[in-house]
């Protein structure tokens, strides 16, 4: 990779302040899904639910996506890249009322020739911790961008 790896691959990119997770917030997740699970919406169900209130939907970790600004950093993705796959790793339940802190590394870098030329791949771990000092969850975004 032609460029100098060393200035962002040993950093922790940590995001300007928290997200605040409103029930409001994963209602509008959900309804852009069309994923209607009562957990997730309505308040009464999912006190009675086994989490004791409302929960945000697994796939809601997504929406961390660029919080900390980790991409802005790699001078290969300053100008944005494709979404390459994520992985996901969730460790506690992200509730309505959960302050989430966000804090990003990359994890690897590497790249592939394809029939079009060379691709320059980024991992990026982002971490997501709630007020109590809990991981939530561990995201793994996989950008591409060509050389």
């Amino acid at each position: 990779m032609a460029e100098d790896k060393s200035n962002f691959m040993s950093r922790s990119f940590e995001a300007d302040e928290s997200f605040i997770v409103t029930a409001e917030r994963i209602a509008s997740f959900c309804a852009s899904l069309g994923d209607h699970n009562p957990l997730y919406l309505d308040a009464a169900a999912a006190t009675a639910g086994p989490y004791g209130g409302i929960i945000a939907p697994p796939a809601f970790v997504a929406s961390f996506r660029y919080v900390d600004k980790v991409l802005e950093q790699i001078p290969a993705f300053s100008h944005g890249g494709l979404m390459a796959g994520i992985d996901i790793e969730l460790d506690a339940p992200i509730r309505a009322g959960d302050s989430i802190r966000v804090s990003s590394r990359v994890k690897e870098t590497y790249e592939k020739t394809g029939r079009t030329g060379t691709m320059i791949f980024v991992v990026v771990r982002s971490t997501l911790t709630n007020q109590n000092g809990e991981v939530v969850a561990h995201v793994d975004h996989r950008m591409m961008n060509r050389v």
